[in-house]
């Protein structure tokens, strides 16, 4: 008999029910999804100490009894959040920091300070190098390779442009006087300037600056700052490199940025190494603190024109008029306009 020779009545059992119906499993889990995330109110305070391929070491319970260092990832929600060396993470899961464990990034503590540059100076995307560094120590070789007055100008116009404070360490100084360099810097009463030889460095004086502080050393390639580094924290163990002698290059050692704890007799601080760089873009900053990271030519800036462009061809501008007298030096006042004639054009601030 077919089922056409059978039909059902009002009192024959029905074909299906509401069993049969196939619902497709959600293959992300049981649970709707939902944007709301949770609190973390458990969240543990970590400094960020470092970054490799995606995995972040940190340390938790910093000048504690229980501080000690552990691995950390970044949660789904901060892929597009920048997370550098000297955050202040929250961080939650298992932080024991015991071999194989992994603990989870869910938060960034409001930053103090942010150290940046870019890729040149008309390169609007900034490359953020430290957080919460208080102090710059620039590192530059008296020779061998040359020093770069405008590299170093660069940095302390990225230093003010964080609110940062700038210190410098000239190196081998045993191979050529560092006055001629310095003369660039002399109207910059404030900035502390220690020397270093090959066989003479002042450890425990630079150390003394770094007690309390976060410092962030950058410098050229080649002029001896993993060096400083090692004789600083002799636990650090950062690559050295030499100067090519054709191209009077230094070699790129330093391939991170490293926080490292400085112990001295008065305490302790930390030593932030970044990797060596032959160039540093100002992209990312107010073409208004270029002038101000110039304090002794700002003094005398003040006495031109309103609107002045501070330019070579800048009509009556008291700049160009000092160094025509022999007041200011030709090369510091070149440097400036360098600079303001790159970012004459720019609309963005």
């Amino acid at each position: 008999m077919s089922w056409l020779d059978d039909p059902l009545d009002d009192e024959d059992e029905p074909l299906y029910d509401e069993s049969d119906v196939r619902i497709r499993p959600n293959p992300k889990g049981n649970r709707p999804r939902t944007k709301r995330r949770p609190a973390h109110e458990d969240a543990t305070i970590a400094r960020v100490l470092g970054v490799d391929r995606g995995r972040y070491a940190v340390l938790a319970g910093e000048d504690t009894p229980e501080e000690h260092q552990l691995t950390a990832t970044r949660a789904r929600e901060l892929r597009k959040t920048p997370i550098v060396t000297g955050d202040r993470a929250r961080i939650v899961g298992d932080t024991s920091g015991e071999e194989g464990t992994l603990a989870r990034i869910v938060g960034i503590e409001e930053r103090t300070s942010l150290l940046r540059r870019s890729a040149d100076d008309t390169d609007q995307v900034e490359r953020v190098i430290v957080a919460n560094a208080d102090q710059m120590l620039v590192v530059v070789a008296a020779a061998d390779p040359e020093p770069r007055p405008r590299l170093v100008d660069r940095y302390l116009i990225a230093a003010l442009d964080a609110g940062i404070r700038p210190l410098m360490v000239v190196t081998k100084t045993d191979l050529a006087d560092p006055a001629p360099f310095l003369r660039h810097f002399e109207g910059l009463a404030d900035l502390r300037v220690f020397f270093s030889a090959r066989d003479e460095t002042p450890v425990d004086t630079i150390g003394e600056a770094l007690i309390g502080h976060s410092t962030v050393f950058v410098g050229h390639s080649g002029v001896g700052k993993s060096t400083l580094v090692n004789a600083l924290v002799p636990t650090a163990g950062r690559a050295t490199g030499h100067v090519n002698e054709v191209t009077g290059r230094g070699r790129h050692t330093s391939s991170s940025t490293v926080s490292l704890r400085y112990h001295g007799q008065g305490g302790s601080g930390w030593v932030i190494d970044t990797p060596g760089v032959r160039s540093f873009g100002l992209g990312h900053v107010d073409p208004a603190n270029i002038l101000r990271a110039y304090r002794d030519l700002e003094d005398v800036a003040e006495q031109c024109p309103r609107g002045c462009t501070h330019l070579a061809d800048a009509p009556d501008c008291a700049l160009n008029e000092a160094v025509a007298e022999g007041r200011l030096p030709a090369a510091r006042v070149d440097s400036l306009q360098r600079l303001l004639a790159t970012f004459k054009d720019r609309t963005d601030y």
